[in-house]
């Protein structure tokens, strides 16, 4: 049997910079998603764990492991301290990737319930690693992509209502998302990071655009393009990308402040 997949990635060129998805039909008849990577393609079950395993007969090891909360608690009470081992976290770090990869993919292809689907069940597995997990450090190396994930979640919300010519209801959900990564900074103390946060940027610059956008039914802008292909270089640790990425931001920032818009000038 011929194991070569260059047939597949020679019909399918590898873009740098751009998020590359489509969705397809396995064997089992079931639709599943493949994203264009530079050294190849990764394919995602669409429903239940991206990669179709079923850790100890459960949906994901997250699942697993709260099974095994409840039954730590059931036996010992809430008084002995249930923790994540090193082993557990890096098993929940890995699993927490795999939705964060299939959340991108869903919205490119604009499958908003599937993004707010998977990123608050990336969002739960922070909040229980910062509940359990054996250290401070050990929780922060997944939390510090919280903010990411809270901009992402915020877009899949938002988005429908622009859809909908709904502007003012799409303006609610960015206020809230803005809201909710300030109130992540507060909780751990790090104003630092609230005021270089390019999730946050990218949501209060999202809201000034539609304040003055007199269509809000537009295909995504320059700048709603770029932050997908940021998170998803970070995701990727090719930081070479992500600073390109962060530079066109900062210039689209730029040209921005130097042109406003008509009725501001």
């Amino acid at each position: 049997m011929n194991l070569d997949i260059s047939h597949l990635l020679d019909r399918w060129d590898y873009r740098p910079g751009e998020v590359m998805v489509r969705k397809i039909k396995g064997r089992e008849g079931l639709t599943k998603l493949q994203l264009r990577v530079d050294l190849g393609i990764l394919q995602m079950n669409v429903e239940g764990r991206p990669d179709g395993k079923r850790p100890n007969g459960f949906e994901s090891y997250y699942d697993f492991l709260l099974r095994q909360l409840d039954e730590h608690v059931t036996q010992n009470g809430a008084g002995i301290a249930f923790r994540i081992s090193p082993d557990s976290y890096t098993r929940l770090h890995l699993e927490a990737l795999q939705y964060h990869h299939r959340y991108i993919c869903l919205l490119q292809l604009e499958d908003h319930a599937g993004v707010e689907r998977d990123c608050m069940r990336n969002l739960n597995v922070f909040d229980f690693v910062n509940r359990y997990a054996e250290s401070p450090e050990l929780a922060w190396s997944l939390r510090q992509f919280q903010p990411q994930s809270l901009m992402i979640l915020t877009r899949a919300r938002a988005t429908p209502f622009l859809r909908k010519n709904r502007p003012g209801r799409a303006m609610d959900e960015i206020q809230s998302g803005i809201q909710m990564i300030l109130d992540f900074y507060t909780e751990i103390e790090r104003p630092d990071l609230r005021d270089t946060s390019m999730e946050l940027e990218s949501l209060q610059n999202w809201l000034e655009d539609l304040r003055h956008r007199p269509n809000s039914k537009k295909k995504p802008t320059r700048r709603e393009s770029l932050e997908l292909r940021l998170a998803e270089a970070v995701k990727n640790e090719d930081y070479e990308l992500a600073a390109q990425v962060r530079d066109q931001l900062r210039t689209l920032k730029t040209t921005r402040n130097n042109n406003p818009p008509s009725s501001l000038r």
